[in-house]
């Protein structure tokens, strides 16, 4: 794949701002932060970083697949957290979507994060191949 174009899918939270929900850039391709968003209703689901990690995974999930994409292409993450404490509940959560070999990860923890929300990620993946 070459040049460059944009990604949007409405299975995942439609952006709030000058933003794409993920970019090709050449054959490579960028996925915006992806908080517990439901796409449906536009507000967060569940209160604890369980429920708001695997909704992640779901709007991750649905934004790779418009790419044409899956998890396994996945090279890099970024994973927000609000509170370092939760690191281990999103660590299982995160691994029941990727295998070996993983990809690079960074996770860092922030002082807050859009709509106050526990958790988010962003990925770089390019298509195996």
């Amino acid at each position: 794949m070459t040049g460059s174009r944009s990604v949007h899918t409405d299975r995942a939270p439609a952006a709030v701002g000058p933003y794409s929900q993920g970019y090709w850039a050449g054959e490579i391709f960028f996925s915006a932060g992806q908080v517990g968003l439901d796409p449906a209703s536009g507000e967060m689901v569940g209160e604890d970083v369980e429920t708001q990690a695997r909704r992640v995974m779901k709007n991750l999930d649905a934004v790779l697949t418009e790419a044409g994409l899956s998890f396994g292409d996945v090279v890099k993450t970024t994973i927000f957290l609000a509170d370092m404490g939760d690191f281990s509940a999103v660590n299982e959560i995160y691994a029941e979507r990727f295998d070996p070999p993983y990809p690079a990860r960074s996770t860092v923890a922030v002082r807050t994060l859009p709509k106050n929300a526990l958790v988010e990620i962003d990925v770089v993946a390019r298509k195996a191949g």
